[in-house]
């Protein structure tokens, strides 16, 4: 399987529209444009022939390679080390803007820095997942690879007084070879750009350079915006920034991930699409984001947030959509590459996702305490809004008490999920908070009695007495780490007998050495054959739990220990097999919220048995 590098051997770029994946072979093999969830024009991540792919790499087979990303930045460096030589990619793409746009740029410069390298590179464009053929010419500047009313346009980096492409070659498949020569201190590369092909201009290394240094600008200056001074500063810094870049910058909506069927198990069938904003994920965005100090971004998700609810369309499963196009379209209907072999034989790929259709009632209150905490910020929402919320809980107040697919979007059958309920409690529990503190009207009778309902059914269904803990669903005494999220929520004081009694079986069930399964399939099945790892979402829960149960140690431990997993540049997938390499999609933006909220938590609390051992101390009378 060489031909397909491991999912944790990649890079991310982006420009806030789109974003694309840079192996450690320095191969970029997936991107789609002019949006993430666009068809793609390098897949070969998916299907190694049919894909597509951008190549940049050595001549000679024998070479070491290094990536790391320029520091505060989202510019990535794949160095490659020969007997030769010293050689480096440099791949960045230049912010755009807030506006749609259908041209994106992508930069990748090529140097050497020590000796003599010799680059080979091969651009091989496969338009819309392969479906679409194109031409290529080629000319002095650059190249036209012309698919219609859509392409690339690839403009060569090179001094003015080269008046030559290089050394190339071209395919009956449309595809570009290039070889070149580099001494010490040269730079040549290429500036691809995609959307209706035009005449490729030739860019010049100063050109290139200046274009980097206000690319590094831009992120320097974001991450500058951070307020967190505590412990792991550094790995919440990466996260954050690649939570930047999942973000699509027109609408402020949160993708899940910009890959689509990167599978939760090598060679089976959970392969999904995930460059879509889940109302889910979107939310706990805000929470997150606001505690590292990045507020312009919680409050574009108010907005985009306001947007669904206000512009809300009449689906059959309720007032909100589980998830939307990062544009705010609501139609995701599923289908499957059926040429494309997957990653690592992988099948089926999937492009569009089926979950959009399904009953999720824990989005509701994801979103409401969302706009809870925003409002303790001081970005309140306007009248309009708030009529829409009103809205919307009455509708929750007539259907929280049904069966739903959850928060897993399981397809075995709807159940009475007990996290489902919880964030049922949730939505009307801060609702409630909202209209008390600002005086707004609202029919409190209803919420507060609704709310109660929700809190005894929990007490009464979703608590096994022969588990001696809350359970997934009210049918059966099967565990789930979504219920980590009770004490985060407030629905139990971390000291709870009854929690602290479901926090030992989930140790003894769900955590295998730190890392933490969502659910047992055997035990619960999902409607879906084959096993999963351990959901790395999870164990950020359960080191959070840990920290709010005064377990700092274990906390600390478990949570250094999830650190190990990250790839060599602190990017988490959505799962961990049991070898420890990632699998599922990549990087998943779940993971690092999750990371960045248990960081905090757990710093906090260390801080706090710090202060308390200082008081103790003086308190203490000498001998």
């Amino acid at each position: 399987m060489s031909k397909y590098p491991l999912i944790a051997e990649h890079g991310l770029i982006g420009d806030l529209q789109t974003a694309a994946l840079v192996a450690t072979d320095g191969t970029l093999d997936w991107f789609c444009s002019p949006r993430f969830d666009s068809p793609s024009i390098f897949g070969s991540l998916m299907d190694s022939v049919r894909g597509g792919h951008f190549s940049a790499r050595p001549i000679t087979d024998e070479f070491d390679t290094k990536q790391l990303y320029l520091p505060d930045t989202a510019i990535l460096i794949t160095r490659f080390l020969t007997k030769g030589g010293v050689g480096e990619v440099v791949d960045f793409m230049p912010t755009t803007g807030d506006a749609p746009r259908e041209g994106h740029r992508l930069i990748r410069m090529l140097r050497c820095v020590r000796g003599t390298m010799e680059f080979e590179i091969e651009v091989a464009p496969r338009f819309d997942y392969g479906r679409r053929t194109h031409r290529l010419i080629a000319s002095e500047a650059g190249v036209q690879f012309d698919a219609g009313d859509t392409g690339l346009t690839l403009s060569i980096i090179r001094e003015l007084e080269y008046t030559q492409l290089g050394r190339y070659e071209t395919t009956d498949e449309g595809d570009l070879h290039i070889w070149l020569t580099l001494e010490e201190g040269q730079m040549r590369g290429a500036a691809i750009e995609t959307g209706p092909v035009h005449q490729p201009v030739v860019m010049v290394p100063a050109e290139a350079q200046r274009l980097l240094e206000s690319t590094a600008h831009f992120w320097q200056e974001w991450v500058g915006q951070s307020t967190y001074t505590g412990r792991w500063r550094e790995q919440l810094e990466r996260s954050a920034i690649t939570l930047k870049l999942l973000t699509y910058a027109p609408t402020g909506g949160l993708v899940a991930a910009p890959t689509a069927g990167l599978p939760e198990e090598i060679g089976g069938e959970r392969n999904w699409d995930y460059r879509y904003t889940w109302v889910r994920d979107a939310s706990f965005s805000v929470h997150t984001l606001v505690r590292m100090g990045f507020v312009d971004e919680a409050v574009a998700f108010s907005k985009w947030f306001r947007d669904r609810v206000i512009e809300r369309t009449d689906s059959k499963t309720g007032p909100l959509n589980v998830m939307y196009r990062v544009d705010g379209d609501p139609e995701l209907a599923e289908e499957t590459l059926t040429d494309w072999e997957g990653y690592q034989c992988s099948y089926p790929v999937r492009i569009g996702n089926g979950a959009a259709g399904q009953l999720q009632l824990d989005i509701y209150g994801e979103a409401l305490d969302a706009v809870y905490f925003l409002d303790r910020f001081g970005v309140e929402i306007g009248q309009p809004a708030w009529l829409s919320i009103c809205e919307l809980l009455e509708w929750l107040a007539d259907n929280w008490d049904q069966p739903e697919e959850g928060i897993w979007e399981t397809r075995g059958g709807r159940k009475n999920f007990t996290y489902g309920r919880l964030m049922c409690w949730v939505a009307f529990d801060r609702a409630i908070r909202l209209a008390t503190a600002h005086g707004r009207p609202a029919p409190m009778a209803r919420w507060i009695a609704e709310r109660d309902a929700i809190y005894n059914q929990i007490m009464d269904k979703g608590w096994s007495a022969e588990r001696g803990a809350f359970v997934q669903h009210f049918d059966e005494n099967v565990l789930d780490a979504s219920l980590l999220k009770m004490t985060q929520v407030g629905f139990v004081t971390p000291g709870d007998p009854m929690w602290q009694s479901t926090l030992r079986a989930i140790d003894a069930e769900l955590v295998s050495d730190s890392l933490v399964f969502r659910y047992d399939p055997s035990a619960s099945p999902d409607g879906l054959n084959g096993d999963e790892g351990t959901f790395s979402l999870c164990t950020f829960l359960y080191v959070d739990a840990l920290a709010r149960a005064g377990r700092l140690d274990e906390a600390r431990l478990t949570f250094e220990k999830m650190l190990t997993y990250a790839n060599h540049l602190g990017l988490y997938s959505e799962e961990i097999a049991a070898t420890g390499e990632q699998v599922g999609n990549f990087p998943q933006a779940f993971t690092h919220l999750a990371l960045i909220d248990a960081a905090i938590t757990l710093n906090e609390n260390l801080d706090k048995e710090m202060d308390r051992n200082r008081r103790f101390s003086r308190l203490r009378v000498p001998r």
